[in-house]
């Protein structure tokens, strides 16, 4: 499989570094990953301090698997163990061919103590503390008032597939997570939503994409596509505040 073989030369690539731990999570630790449209998204833990020297040889990791026609899905945030357990602080990262820094989100972090796939070294549970349910919820509340509910009113955004897809499915895992305390894979999210009153086309259109092949869309589609979706999110996020925040 050729996931597989990209995980297996990035963790050779890796070694000089002697990483405490190599995690996967999001859809690929959770049984929800579709080879060459999802991310693969991968925690390391390295030997702190990270210095210029330990920047530079990271670099040079991703640089060298740059050929590969997945790499440019290949996402990964480097930790200390001495820096593992705060939230707030911002990590190293490799994502979209770049590197800059962002914190390791409480879901993340929860996505790790649950079903977090172990590709090397320690298992999470022996590095990251717990997220505590009330830490979990606020992340998730915040996250959809400040972060989504706002790109809902920019419009030029929802032509793209990309913010269709996570809207849609961040909002319904949202949900779950606010009610039950659990996390749902984007396949569960789908299968949710129009129960959730989401317009069944643009669930349907995802899900098309996601697990059946991109077929070309009709004229007029992307525009309709996003006005609906625009006009479920934003009173549906709004909603899922007043009730939770």
């Amino acid at each position: 499989m050729p996931t597989d073989a990209l995980l297996d030369r990035f963790l050779g690539e890796l070694a000089p570094l002697a990483p405490v731990a190599v995690w996967a999570h999001g859809s690929l630790a959770g049984g929800d990953y579709q080879e060459g449209r999802s991310d693969l998204d991968l925690i390391a833990v390295l030997d702190g301090p990270l210095t210029p020297r330990t920047v530079w040889q990271v670099a040079k990791v991703h640089a060298r698997l740059r050929s590969d026609p997945l790499a440019a899905l290949l996402h990964c945030t480097y930790l200390t163990p001495d820096t593992a357990d705060d939230a707030d602080r911002r990590h190293l990262t490799w994502a979209h061919e770049i590197l800059f820094k962002r914190t390791v989100t409480p879901v993340t972090r929860r996505e790790l103590h649950a079903f977090g796939r172990v590709l090397h070294g320690k298992a999470p549970a022996g590095l990251l503390p717990p997220v505590p349910d009330r830490e979990l919820a606020d992340f998730v509340v915040r996250d959809q008032r400040e972060f989504w509910r706002p790109a809902v009113d920019n419009a030029s955004l929802w032509t793209r597939d990309v913010w269709v897809d996570l809207g849609t499915i961040t909002y319904a895992r949202a949900g779950v997570t606010l009610r039950d305390g659990r996390l749902i894979s984007k396949r569960e999210a789908l299968d949710l939503l129009p129960g959730l009153g989401a317009p069944v086309e643009v669930v349907e259109d995802i899900r098309r994409r996601r697990y059946d092949g991109s077929a070309p869309p009709p004229d007029g589609w992307v525009a309709r596509r996003a006005g609906l979706t625009r006009g479920y999110l934003g009173p549906a996020i709004d909603a899922l505040v007043a009730t939770y925040g």
